[in-house]
């Protein structure tokens, strides 16, 4: 079975990362200079949490890359408004990958002390993928001041993607969790591995 480190989540990455740059380019010959900045910004974005973070699993790497993905799709194309469920995804999707990367980093430290409050843990990092939800909502907002063509559409979307936001930054909360366990697993398998080394030595000097 996969685990959260193996490296080929990396080189998926970087594959999101080419595909990116190939759209920005292919905006800046058609002169759609609104969808090249998306693009651009997305790309420069997602390559430089790529290159300044080496903390995360190589999983979260790629998540955050293909949020990144979704959502310069969706400004350079104006996906959020055709008909279809993408809004509803890519709300859920970017709110996860999002609280996933920085909900790690920023409680990384503390992880292990709340291995026997999980409940806890869950709530305090729901409750930041709650809050960058928030935040998204009032930068839709304030786009809409600013860029020709509408992006909120109403109470009732703003609702509903708070919902998807919620529901995104409770699964990152779980998922946080059990990459938790993983790396737990493996310290605990390093720990005996170095036991069983150390115990070794003293039994090769006898000899």
């Amino acid at each position: 079975m996969l685990h959260t480190n193996w490296k080929g989540y990396r080189t998926i990455a970087w594959f999101g990362q080419g595909l990116l740059a190939s759209a920005t380019l292919l905006m800046l010959f058609r002169a759609n200079w609104l969808a090249a900045a998306a693009l651009g910004g997305f790309l420069l974005a997602s390559f430089a949490f790529m290159k300044l973070e080496h903390r995360l699993p190589t999983l979260f790497d790629m998540l955050f890359v293909l949020a990144a993905l979704i959502n310069a799709g969706g400004w350079a194309w104006d996906l959020y408004n055709q008909p279809g469920l993408y809004d509803e995804i890519a709300h859920c999707f970017t709110i996860f990958a999002f609280t996933l990367a920085f909900g790690y980093l920023l409680f990384e430290r503390m992880m292990a002390s709340f291995y026997d409050h999980r409940v806890l843990f869950i709530v305090v990092i729901a409750s930041l993928g709650i809050a960058l939800g928030a935040l998204w909502e009032v930068g839709e907002w304030l786009s809409d001041f600013v860029v020709a063509k509408q992006i909120v559409s109403g109470l009732d979307d703003t609702i509903s993607d708070l919902i998807l936001d919620s529901a995104g930054a409770v699964v990152a909360a779980w998922m946080n969790i059990a990459v938790l366990e993983e790396r737990s697993r493996a310290e605990l398998a390093q720990k005996e591995r170095e036991e069983q080394g150390m115990a070794a030595q003293p039994s090769m000097r006898r000899a």
